[in-house]
């Protein structure tokens, strides 16, 4: 038991330790990055804001959700502080800016993290249909994976495309080098990533992993993950995923996802401006986080904006 909650002690002690370095960091920094105090009028519109005429698909900051489905999975104050990674719907995330959305399902279609389930996918894909029957000019990247240890759904891609045909644009790399005007009717870069296969062939409706890559170290270490999410991205190509995320730990008391998430959500705006001065800014082209909110979002959007200027 001692031993125990030395450990405890000790690990309380590293986690201090590390928002202290970011937080010397964050006082350092005595200038911002170009787009920093841009804010959209209108989040729930705001690539059509930006002018679809002139806003390339790889020049887009894409802000994402973590682990997005997940707002009402598990059981209220019992296991769901354990799993939850958003308290907004598909469709509020989705409002508030959000443009990419992380699913994980499993066998039976119904959303998973972990162990834990909630709803049916059904309820993600009218979220995305009331949002995109309401937009028109509002791409979405929605990333589909069968969720670790569980098995694919049945003839789950025959499914996507039942219900999200029309809206699909077809895997092809000519896509990132298009403006938003260039691909509308379409808002949907689907990608499907299952566990027994590599996932959609070249051409298909569909986009495999080899499109999406990320970091997702393990860690409850604030610095660690700042600093890993860094050099991860410097040598990455486009197009890269970094998650302004930390991961409970089993050998951490706090277990449940948003206050260890807490400890570092407060510095995107500050990874945004490393990135700017370790000029590897235009590497980055999603940027995910548990627990979305309009500031995140405009962090995002305000890196796009000063791409779209020719700031960057």
């Amino acid at each position: 038991m001692g031993a125990q909650l030395s450990k405890q002690v000790e690990r309380q002690k590293q986690v201090a330790n590390e928002k202290k370095i970011l937080e010397e960091l964050e006082q350092s920094c005595v200038c911002d990055y170009p787009g920093s105090d841009y804010h959209p009028l209108d989040r729930k519109n705001w690539m059509s804001g930006l002018n679809p005429d002139k806003l390339y698909i790889n020049r887009i900051v894409w802000p994402g959700t973590h682990n997005s489905a997940t707002n009402k999975i598990g059981i209220k104050m019992i296991t769901r502080p354990f799993a939850q990674c958003q308290s907004l719907s598909i469709y509020e995330q989705l409002v508030c800016g959000a443009r990419l959305l992380d699913i994980r399902v499993q066998k039976n279609r119904n959303i998973c993290h972990g162990i834990l389930t909630t709803y049916s996918i059904d309820v993600v894909i009218n979220d995305i249909k009331k949002f995109i029957s309401e937009t028109v000019s509002e791409i979405i990247i929605l990333e589909i994976r069968t969720e670790v240890g569980h098995d694919d759904p049945p003839e789950f891609e025959k499914y996507l495309e039942e219900q999200l045909k029309e809206y699909l644009i077809h895997q092809d790399n000519n896509v990132f080098h298009k403006t938003i005007a260039q691909v509308l009717p379409k808002r949907i870069i689907c990608l499907w990533k299952p566990s027994r296969s590599y996932g959609p062939p070249s051409g298909s409706l569909f986009w495999n992993a080899n499109y999406l890559y990320g970091d997702w170290i393990n860690t409850d270490l604030p610095a660690t993950k700042f600093e890993s999410n860094l050099r991860h991205l410097s040598q990455q190509l486009p197009v890269t995923r970094v998650g302004n995320t930390v991961t409970p730990r089993a050998d951490n008391p706090v277990l449940c996802v948003k206050p260890v998430t807490n400890r570092i959500r407060r510095y995107a705006r500050l990874f945004l401006r490393q990135c700017v001065l370790l000029d590897i800014v235009d590497l980055l082209q999603i940027f995910s986080t548990d627990f979305i909110d309009e500031d995140f979002v405009d962090a995002c959007i305000g890196l796009t904006w000063a791409r779209v200027e020719g700031k960057l």
